[in-house]
């Protein structure tokens, strides 16, 4: 009857862990939206200055894509990673398509969109301009003049000019490198007769419809960097509700950051620059970057010059700008506290790639270094599991002799073990030690865009995706993705099994119900981490499978235990038929 009441309470226990596993996940951590309603959007028209000198915008309308990137006069962006382009009214850079990264997995999906005009369902894009009084400054609607250059390419810069018929002469340098970096540099020449006051400024404004979830492990939102560190507090919710949102000291950058996709606006090293995050209208947000004032004596110019990032946060390409003076700007993914191990995983990982060219294969030969460097922890654990058999008639013993007394029987166990030098937690030292490891992993597969889109062998065509050749679809035969847990696929079965005959090499548990959780944990493992990326279960399973071969080797080494353990089974199942045979 015990072991009938210790096998319900394992099953409810399970049900329990699975069921509000995917309640959880479900409620406060959900899909993101693929579908982006047409209705929520806006622009941003032309800037005036408040008291406090911000800037203010108009109301919200709705324009077609097409429409937009159909009128005549754009600059044609093309550079090496980047195409798109400017528009001269306003002289915006509102059109930016990223080469090298495709929207879905299939090959002629389209590269991917980062920025579109005002007033678009994916509204995105950058403004540059002046604010000051008693001048007249470029707004939303001025046509600006292309002066130089015709389409800007990483060897062809761009210069647009604005002549305002003051004595005022407005110009926006635009280069771009090779990955996704502008320069924007702003002069103004002054040819009237006194001196005028300009603060020059720029700005990111977008959507927060098409914006990637924030969730407890992964920001997407604002960010910026200022006063020697990386800002993640905000997310959009929160500067609807307590902004505009003014960074404390000088910023150095700032903007929006996705998954993947960032786009940040780099100060002028050599100014000094105030960061402000707002809502501007319904869903649309703004990052502005605001320089102090600057005098423009009668007969000068005055120039700044602002750097725009519009891409992927490529850990190799971010790491070269903040090599290149952008301070902390390696820092843009979010690793968060496990940083120290993912970040060196991920330069083991890209390495192992550029040796196997699989990032699966990758993967696997991370794995097995990881098990060579813990094998010696893993030769203390097996120590101490032959330890813990050794005791186990002893433990036997003064279970029977004081079943009815918990407390004696748990102060003679800590005796016994005090006795026999045994640490009964000693085999749990490589499990704690795997658990940063394997968050680490989840991590790089989550934030490193390197990994997205990367195929394994076979159906597994992204390792930074769920398995989705599932039990329910058949295996991909059927054309539809199961919801959550129920998406078992090959992986998640491989995984049950290889834990399953992980545990079954491991020694048995005195208790019998500790023996019934353990016998379930491996199928109740295989539907909670079936919605994980495929990569992770693949590092799981690798896992297991090498720990099956260190235990078989261990064994081999240690015959006495591997008799032992065979003893004990042959005991138990004796004890089984003749518990069968009672009945």
């Amino acid at each position: 009857m015990d072991n009938q009441r210790n096998l319900i309470i394992a099953v409810v226990l399970s049900a329990v862990l699975l069921f509000g596993f995917d309640f959880v996940m479900r409620t406060y951590y959900p899909d993101p939206e693929e579908d982006v309603p047409a209705n929520m959007a806006s622009r941003e028209d032309a800037p005036v200055v408040r008291a406090e000198g911000s800037i203010e915008t108009d109301a919200p309308v709705v324009r077609d894509l097409d429409t937009e990137l159909a009128s005549t006069g754009r600059v044609v962006i093309d550079a090496p990673e980047i195409a798109g382009s400017i528009n001269p009214v306003g002289a915006r850079v509102d059109d930016i398509l990223l080469k090298t990264h495709r929207q879905t997995v299939e090959e002629d999906s389209g590269p991917i969109r980062l920025f579109a005009p005002a007033g678009t369902d994916a509204q995105q894009f950058v403004q540059f301009g002046w604010v000051g009084e008693g001048v007249s400054v470029p707004d939303a609607q001025t046509p600006w003049q292309v002066v130089q250059g015709g389409t800007l390419s990483q060897d062809s810069p761009v210069v647009l000019q604005w002549d305002n018929g003051q004595g005022q002469t407005f110009r926006l340098t635009f280069r771009v490198d090779a990955h996704y970096m502008f320069d924007v540099t702003q002069s103004v020449t002054n040819t009237a007769d006194g001196s005028i006051a300009l603060r020059p400024y720029a700005f990111v404004n977008r959507t927060s419809a098409t914006a990637s979830k924030s969730t407890w492990n992964v920001h997407s939102g604002p960010i910026a960097e200022g006063d020697g560190e990386v800002n993640f507090d905000w997310d959009y919710d929160e500067v609807a509700e307590e902004g505009p949102v003014e960074l404390a000291g000088r910023t150095q950058w700032l903007g929006f950051t996705d998954i993947y996709w960032m786009s940040a606006l780099v100060a002028d090293d050599a100014s000094a620059a105030e960061g402000t995050f707002r809502q501007t209208n319904g869903d649309i947000y703004r990052a502005d970057l605001i320089y102090d004032a600057v005098t423009v004596p009668a007969g000068e110019t005055v120039s700044r010059t602002t750097r725009l990032f519009a891409g992927a946060k490529e850990s190799s390409v971010l790491d070269m700008y903040q090599d290149q003076g952008v301070e902390r700007f390696g820092l843009a993914i979010d690793w968060g506290w496990f940083r120290f191990i993912a970040w060196p995983m991920w330069q083991v990982l890209i390495f192992l790639f550029g040796l196997v060219g699989n990032f699966g294969l990758a993967i696997i030969c991370l794995t097995l270094i990881i098990r060579l460097i813990l094998f010696p922890v893993a030769q203390k654990q097996f120590h101490s599991m032959a330890q813990m058999r050794a005791v186990q008639p002893k433990m036997k013993a003064l279970q029977e002799r004081y079943k009815d007394d918990k407390q004696q029987l748990q102060q003679e166990m800590a005796k016994l073990y005090k006795e026999e030098k045994v640490n009964p937690l000693a085999g749990c030292l490589p499990i704690f030690i795997q658990i940063p490891i394997f968050f680490a992993l989840y991590k790089t597969l989550l934030l490193a865009i390197e990994m997205r889109h990367e195929p394994f062998f076979g159906w597994i065509r992204d390792l930074s995706a769920p398995d989705p050749a599932t039990v329910l679809n058949l295996f991909g035969l059927l054309p539809f993705d199961p919801p959550g847990f129920l998406a078992i696929g090959v992986l998640a079965v491989l995984l049950g099994i290889t834990m399953w005959l992980q545990f079954k090499l491991n020694p048995a548990a005195m208790d019998p119900m500790q023996q019934q959780i353990f016998m379930l944990m491996p199928w109740i493992l295989m539907f909670v981490m079936a919605p994980f990326a495929a990569g992770l279960l693949l590092y799981w399973i690798s896992n297991n499978v090498l720990t099956l071969a260190q235990q078989r080797y261990l064994y081999a080494r240690n015959p006495e235990l591997k008799a032992q353990m065979a003893k004990e089974r042959e005991e138990k199942a004796r004890e089984a038929e003749r518990k069968k045979a009672a009945e």
